[in-house]
């Protein structure tokens, strides 16, 4: 062999001297080919040489390079293992810890994950924008805590991530109206002045200072963002009418922390996991401000909940709240109504009636929607948003963040912890089809609705959902279905009410009382019980069906059993063989990211 010849061929004693240069226990092709000074194929072919000996274990993080370490320590895969790519600004994480993943959640998007345990994660701008960290320092020593080495070039460049959300700030002048600072004269000239609309702008005021106009104040800031540098608003906002009120509960820690984050703030989005109490600690703002409050939300369902809530735990009176909806509209100094109906325009009197102090968003995941953008333009309004999944399919979640404001949460790693909420069990089990006839249906049919539906309603996931309910015969169970048709299917093989948009209203609130009470054990629901709707008591979640791959309601439909109390269990069912696999992983995505361990395996039942 030359010189110039590449080398498909090493000994384990050479692969173990490429691990102790590259200064960790597991190696890529590339990072081998570069130590043995050959390419990238020959490393491959080399690697897989040792596999063949049994040398060697590749292990796929779910993106290319391949992982390879040896077989004798295979072992320690079952322990926690980083690998850094900070020229993509990616890392893989093998066997994560809940702990280690609760901190790559607050500076990081999950990618993927694989089904033997790797997670990827990429860091992008808005991540570093929207970290939960008052300084710099506080997110660089989280980041130093997870990833294995120092990259000096991918830490300037998060660092001036850091400084570009720090750039531009939104301010009430003595006179009464509002400006934008920036940071220095080329920041306002060749960033804010460029990239804003004229009619942005009503004049300059010196040379880092321009006069904003109020009703475009939105755009302002989502186009700056859109440039790459959100704005800080620290205006002073409006109080509205004074409406005195007491909390009749005590907050908890992280509760009075996230009031009194908001309070400073004056805007801002409460991310917690479902059961952490968002809406009590909503509750603690409302009393703070003691302002009349207007509260958006996505059903009449929840809307009740909500006027239920206030008059059982604060000091109003049932004359000051109301209800806006398609059932009744009644506005009162504290008003609970559905975005779709303030989002329309004949309805628009419900924002000039009174002068709110206070906008509640709950599930604030729908602001972006066109219809209910039009809510967001209350912007000199203290604005609140709740959601447990600030996560939206089309990759608009910077909208949430611009219209209502900036993140405020706790990790839901320390709530597990302390024992606020139960982290649950997620499984994802793969069901077979029944038989021949119904697996060639579903392959002769054409690809799109028709199919997703033959995998949705697959027979044996009826047999799957019985032996599960059977293996836990005293937990109270919630079946979620995406297709009417799946859900009478379902409601009729297990004796069970089925709860859709087609089920009257007054019927509904009967099942969930009886639910709620104990009298029902198991409830099939579609979409009308994604969000808002409280079953504190539910304790297993079967996802028979679901909308694709939507994490954020494969979030919610698993917060249905986040609670204080108890063991909770969640299933997502997924056709084997078919796109419902890769459908039921990217479901549980959002809740991995969070430190939730997820399972997955066949399908138990047998025919």
């Amino acid at each position: 062999m030359t010189a110039e010849e590449p080398r498909n061929s090493i000994d384990i004693d050479e692969f173990y001297d490429a691990l102790d240069a590259e200064g960790r226990p597991v190696i890529t092709a590339d990072q081998l080919a570069r130590r043995l000074d050959s390419t990238q194929e020959a490393a491959l072919q080399a690697l897989e040489a040792l596999e063949s000996q049994g040398a060697v274990e590749r292990t796929d993080a779910g993106v290319e390079p391949t992982i390879w370490y040896p077989s004798d320590w295979g072992a320690m895969l079952e322990r926690e293992r980083v690998v850094f790519f900070p020229e993509r600004r990616q890392f893989v994480v093998d066997q994560p810890k809940q702990f280690t993943r609760a901190q790559c959640s607050q500076f990081a998007h999950l990618v993927d994950t694989t089904r033997s345990g790797g997670y990827l994660y990429e860091v992008r701008q808005q991540d570093i924008w929207q970290a939960p960290y008052e300084t710099f320092e506080k997110l660089e020593r989280t980041m130093r805590q997870v990833l294995p080495e120092r990259a000096p070039e991918f830490e300037a460049w998060v660092e001036d991530q850091w400084k570009r959300a720090n750039q531009f700030v939104l301010r009430t002048h003595e006179d009464g109206y509002v400006v934008l600072e920036a940071a220095n004269e080329s920041l306002l000239g060749n960033v804010a002045l460029e990239k804003l609309p004229e009619d942005c702008i009503r004049a300059p005021i010196d040379d880092v200072t321009a006069w904003v106009a109020e009703e475009k104040l939105a755009e302002v800031k989502r186009r700056l963002y859109e440039a790459g540098y959100p704005v800080q608003d620290e205006r002073e906002l409006e109080g509205g009418d004074e409406l005195p009120m007491e909390l009749g509960l005590v907050l908890r820690d992280y509760q009075q922390s996230w009031v009194d984050r908001f309070l400073e703030a004056k805007a801002g989005v409460m991310v917690g996991p479902p059961g952490s109490g968002k809406t009590v600690a909503a509750m603690g703002v409302m009393a703070a401000i003691e302002g009349e409050t207007l509260i958006l939300v996505p059903s009449r369902e929840l809307a009740g909940q909500w006027r239920d809530e206030i008059l059982t735990h604060t000091s109003l009176s049932p004359d000051q709240v109301g209800e806006y909806h398609g059932g009744t509209k009644d506005v009162r100094p504290v008003t609970v109504a559905t975005y779709q109906i303030a989002g329309m325009d004949r309805h628009r009197g419900l924002f000039d009636s009174r002068e709110w102090g206070l906008i509640v968003y709950d599930e604030v995941q729908h602001i972006p929607s066109d219809v209910r953008r039009r809510t967001a333009d209350l912007q000199s309004k203290h604005r609140l948003g709740l959601t447990a999944t600030p996560v939206r399919e089309d990759d608009r979640e910077e909208d949430i963040f611009t219209l209502v404001g900036p993140p405020i949460g706790t990790d839901w790693d320390a709530l597990f912890a302390a024992g606020y909420v139960q982290e649950p069990e997620v499984h994802i089990r793969y069901v077979p089809w029944t038989d021949d006839e119904k697996k060639s249906e579903h392959a002769s049919a054409d690809p799109g609705h028709h199919r997703r539906q033959l995998a949705a309603m697959n027979p044996a996931k009826v047999t799957e959902t019985r032996h599960l309910l059977a293996e836990n015969p005293e937990k109270k169970a919630l079946v979620f279905v995406e297709y009417l048709d799946h859900g009478d299917q379902l409601a009729a093989a297990l004796d069970a009410p089925f709860i859709s948009g087609e089920t009257p209203h007054a019927r509904r609130r009967e099942l969930f009382a009886e639910f709620r009470r104990g009298d029902r054990r198991t409830l099939v629901v579609s979409r009308v019980g994604d969000e808002g709707i409280d079953l504190p008591d539910a304790e297993l979640a079967i996802v028979a069906s679901g909308l694709g791959g939507s994490r954020r309601q494969g979030a919610q439909r698993a917060g249905r059993t986040m609670r204080p109390e108890g063991t909770a269990l969640v299933y997502v069912l997924a056709t084997r063989g078919t796109r419902e696999e890769g459908f039921a992983k990217r479901q549980v995505r959002h809740l991995a990211s969070k430190g939730i361990g997820v399972r997955d395996g066949p399908a138990e039942a047998v025919d």
